[in-house]
């Protein structure tokens, strides 16, 4: 998107951002964000908002490692700022096969294809994060499958994993929704 800030640009008047707040707000007892750009704008919300601490982007993974450092609770659910469709049962789906598959992690998928920064994982796996960055490695599926892994099928539901990565998709989303 031009190098805009994603979370902040604009779907039916709102930022992405914000879209994603009101759809966890009601699944959370907590809500973190993770920016490296437009702080204050970001603080607005009135939720923490945490830098990532590592010197080279790392990616995903940063914000994993600082949920998983920061959160209050046993669990951490990621997700994207650009994806504003979130399931209203998210957390609760995730939840539900973490504990029945005695799992670290449970991650969305849908119509076969896995979405790794969609995800419920333990606190209890920062040990293992931490180690999988001090070598080097930068891909968030890898690591999750090196855990107790399980993925949860929200193909009735796969619009919500949709990332808005250009102008052109925000642009057709706020017609698709116009017109629903």
């Amino acid at each position: 998107m031009g190098g805009v800030d994603k979370g902040l640009v604009k779907l039916q008047q709102k930022p992405l951002i914000q879209h994603v707040i009101e759809h966890l707000t009601p699944q959370t007892d907590e809500i973190l964000i993770n920016a490296n750009r437009e702080i204050a704008q970001y603080q607005r919300f009135g939720l923490p908002v945490f830098q990532d601490s590592h010197a080279d982007f790392i990616g995903p993974l940063a914000g994993f490692s600082l949920g998983l450092q920061h959160a209050k609770h046993d669990y951490l659910l990621t997700v994207p700022c650009d994806s504003p469709l979130l399931p209203h049962d998210l957390v609760q789906r995730l939840l539900k096969a973490l504990i029945s598959h005695n799992a670290d992690i449970a991650v969305a998928s849908s119509e076969g294809n896995a979405h790794p920064v969609f995800c419920l994982c333990k606190k209890s796996v920062l040990p293992s994060l931490t180690v999988y960055i001090a070598t080097g490695e930068r891909r968030v599926s890898s690591w999750q499958k090196s855990l107790a892994y399980i993925e949860v099928d929200f193909s009735d539901c796969s619009d919500a994993f949709v990332n808005l990565n250009t102008f052109e998709d925000l642009a057709a989303l706020e017609l698709k929704l116009r017109h629903a």
